[in-house]
């Protein structure tokens, strides 16, 4: 574990999968399809690079390759009402718990200023239509 206030020290792309399916389970987020044959696990950023999200553990959940994909940058909420009209499983508490680990980590150790108003907006519009 990393002292207070720094960053933990970064995993390669294959432990922080491992991390994230030992963490989650064995299905994706979004289409609710479970990791196998084909159906191949991808690391997600709920808080896309783009909007400044960090590529920490607690920004990444799992994702098939079509939904990670199919998502793009779309906003949780409006990605998550997709996919339940497509009549896929979205795991909408995992993205909030994680939405919730990112936003302490983000009090933790700082930083990610770009990140933290698209954050509290996903997290506002999430917690209202998760039951």
């Amino acid at each position: 574990m990393a002292p207070l206030g720094r960053t933990p020290p970064a995993l390669n792309r294959r432990p922080r999968l491992e991390r994230i399916l030992e963490r989650d389970g064995p299905t994706c987020t979004w289409c609710g399809q479970r990791f196998e044959g084909l159906r191949r696990p991808t690391t997600e950023h709920l808080v896309p690079r783009v909007k400044g999200g960090p590529s920490w553990l607690e920004n990444e959940v799992a994702a098939c390759r079509r939904c990670n994909r199919e998502r793009g940058h779309a906003a949780l909420g409006e990605w998550a009402d997709e996919c339940e009209r497509r009549g896929w499983a979205v795991d909408r508490q995992r993205v909030v718990r994680s939405l919730e680990a990112l936003d302490a980590a983000i009090d933790t150790r700082g930083g990610q200023r770009r990140a933290r108003p698209w954050l509290a907006a996903q997290l506002r519009r999430l917690r209202r239509t998760t039951g």
